[in-house]
């Protein structure tokens, strides 16, 4: 699904994040900022110990106790595709009373204001924090298609997002949602 908001192209596909030809794909990262599981533990690995090493600096320097729930920070891509990856934080979903939607929607608005302040073009993003930290597919496309589009209405620096999900049925979910969502669609 492909769709034009205020000069940027919005696509919607499955597939692999660490296959992705952008010039950032964006982490699904924990706090530790030191790799783990699901999406976190493929970019680590695709794209090498320069993306673990720069990671370390920004513990060291930046945040010392952990990247906060919603921030971004971004590192070199190493090996991958992408130029660079953007680090944010998504929210555990613990039933949707601690602001986890709040949460949520500073991560992928975090993530587009560093990637527009470093002159970049095009992102890839992953479902943040649909995987292991349990947020609802629906609640979390609802989320993440709206912050996207409101953050485009207002910006027109980058040329392309792409939202890269795993499943077919995630797809699906963010396909039914853009139809809500983005009128025209």
């Amino acid at each position: 699904m492909e769709i034009i908001i205020n000069k940027t192209k919005l696509r919607l596909i499955r597939g692999d994040i660490t296959d992705q030809e952008t010039d950032a794909i964006v982490n699904a990262a924990n706090s530790g900022l030191m790799g783990g599981g699901g999406v976190d533990g493929a970019i680590h690995r695709r794209g090498g110990p320069k993306i673990l090493e720069e990671c370390k600096k920004i513990r060291q320097s930046e945040w010392p106790k952990g990247l906060p729930t919603g921030k971004a920070v971004i590192t070199t891509g190493g090996n991958l595709k992408a130029s660079f990856v953007i680090h944010t934080v998504g929210p555990i979903w613990r039933g949707g009373n601690n602001k986890e939607p709040e949460l949520l929607t500073d991560a992928y608005r975090n993530s587009l204001k560093l990637a527009v302040s470093k002159g970049l073009k095009s992102i890839a993003f992953p479902s943040i924090s649909t995987g292991a930290y349990g947020y609802p597919i629906w609640k979390a496309s609802l989320i993440a298609l709206s912050t996207v589009k409101e953050f485009l209405e207002k910006e027109n620096k980058l040329d392309e997002i792409i939202f890269v999900l795993f499943s077919q049925s995630d797809l699906e979910t963010y396909k039914d949602v853009a139809k809500e969502v983005i009128p025209n669609v």
